[in-house]
């Protein structure tokens, strides 16, 4: 079974944006994937789309890149990404964002309606918390000092507890744990999650998590939960998606 080649398109970060900036990011990305195309090439910022996105054309054309994925796109710069690339018959394919119980602004706005209706896959990244919804972090364990996970999630910890009593009540209920029921809301979503594997357990985890189904009123209690604790985990590199 051959694996996707997935590269990550991050032009719009620290380039001359020139218009062959975009093929010299894709050929470095298939010389070090060894490759000679790419199942899945993000438009990894909203950054300019009426600049970046027409030069994903002519790769695409050229076959270097199967389907087209977009990132951190709030809905109207995914339709206008959508709406450019139509004019060469081009189809968006996926759709990558933060999405977890703490930001569900991804489907608040309507960006998951519009991926089902228009068979997009939503990729959802940090349904974790990069590790605050485990239940293995509290105030009293908090992460590392200094460490950018501490910057952005030990002044809440004290609040997530209440969020991971509730993931713990489910995952009791499934016989399971903590991190394998935050992964399967994702799932039950209607999204595919984007899980960060160190550890053969991560891998477990995950597996397990498929095959978790919640019922509409653990959902809404894990929803309502997180929803009254008013914490955000939006990152500098995000935005709300409104």
């Amino acid at each position: 079974m051959d694996l996707p080649k997935i590269a990550l398109g991050a032009w719009a970060w620290g380039n001359d944006g020139t218009p062959g900036a975009m093929q010299n990011m894709l050929e470095n990305s298939m010389k070090l994937l060894h490759t000679d195309y790419i199942d899945i090439y993000w438009i990894h910022n909203p950054m300019d789309v009426e600049k970046y996105t027409p030069m994903i054309v002519p790769l695409y054309k050229k076959g270097f890149i199967k389907s087209v994925g977009v990132s951190n796109h709030n809905l109207k710069e995914l339709k206008r990404a959508q709406e450019i690339l139509d004019k060469d018959g081009i189809k968006i394919s996926a759709v990558q964002n933060h999405y977890s119980l703490l930001n569900r602004s991804s489907e608040t706005s309507g960006i998951l309606d519009y991926c089902k209706e228009n068979n997009i896959t939503f990729f959802s990244y940090m349904v974790l918390e990069q590790g605050a919804l485990t239940g293995i972090f509290d105030k009293n364990h908090p992460f590392p000092e200094g460490s950018d996970r501490a910057n952005s999630y030990n002044d809440k910890l004290d609040k997530l507890e209440e969020l991971n009593k509730a993931l713990n009540e489910i995952a009791q209920k499934h016989n399971t744990k903590i991190p394998v029921i935050a992964t399967a809301w994702a799932i039950n979503k209607g999204t595919l999650p984007i899980i960060g594997v160190t550890k053969v357990k991560h891998v477990l985890d995950a597996k397990e998590s498929v095959n978790i189904i919640l019922a509409e009123d653990e959902i809404k209690y894990l929803e309502d939960t997180a929803d009254k604790l008013g914490v955000s985990t939006i990152r500098y590199w995000e935005k709300e998606m409104k």
